[in-house]
């Protein structure tokens, strides 16, 4: 039988691009037309973990994500997934403290980066993710380089993710904005691929109109999901 996969969200349109990549891409690797694992989900106010991240309390963002995974436990997960990158930061203290076993999604990102043999890859994400060592550390793992959009295109992309994209709105502006800077990291800092970094940004950077071959984290994590839960 599948394990069953727990979902602790933090924003709504990453979160729910997530929970639709187990659930439509399953049926394939199950066998069965619409088969898919259990699935359980919880999510804390969005608006509790940006008051967080404005204060720099961590450990309030930590014990949040700890809060979720007891409710998805009390469901019967059995597996536990978080699909919101910035949050990853507290990653090794959540998982040491829970219930279950956690899946990490640049992990995640990083073995498919090696899988199909990237050297450079650029990020983009949250101002937070990409200044942060997370990605770097597990892509470095893999003996693949990274590089980040300068302080400008950091401190916009930021500006995007979280006044439009978490709020679903996509428009041509951002998406023309993105390519732009997809494409400096291709021409700039000679990259193979870009980290689609930030759960919503697949909502608006698609693998046929990118300038750079992309690695979706969101749906990444979802796969990893299933796989894992498919081994049981």
């Amino acid at each position: 039988m599948a394990k069953h996969i727990g979902i602790v969200a933090c924003s709504a349109e990453g979160a729910a691009l997530c929970y639709t990549t187990v659930c439509t891409e399953a049926p394939q690797l199950m066998g069965a037309k619409h088969a898919h694992p259990e699935v359980s989900m919880h999510t804390h106010p969005f608006s509790d973990y940006v008051r967080l991240f404005e204060a720099g309390n961590w450990d309030g963002v930590a014990a949040l994500m700890l809060s979720s995974e007891a409710k998805v436990a009390k469901c019967g997960a059995e597996i536990v997934i978080c699909p919101d990158n910035t949050i990853h930061h507290v990653f090794d203290d959540v998982a040491s403290k829970g219930q279950l076993p956690w899946l990490h999604i640049s992990e995640a990102v990083a073995k498919e980066a090696k899988l199909r043999g990237y050297g450079k890859v650029g990020l983009v994400g949250t101002a937070f993710t990409m200044t942060a060592d997370f990605y770097r550390e597990k892509l470095a793992g893999h003996g693949i380089e990274m590089a980040v959009p300068g302080e400008k295109d950091r401190n916009l992309i930021d500006h995007i993710i979280f006044d439009e994209l978490v709020a679903a709105e996509f428009t041509a502006e951002s998406r023309t904005y993105f390519n732009g800077v997809i494409s400096e990291l291709a021409t700039k800092h000679s990259c193979d691929a870009v980290v689609l970094g930030c759960t919503e940004i697949p909502l608006i950077v698609s693998a046929e109109t990118s300038p750079l071959p992309v690695l979706d984290s969101t749906r990444l994590l979802a796969r990893a999901a299933l796989k894992t839960s498919l081994e049981g």
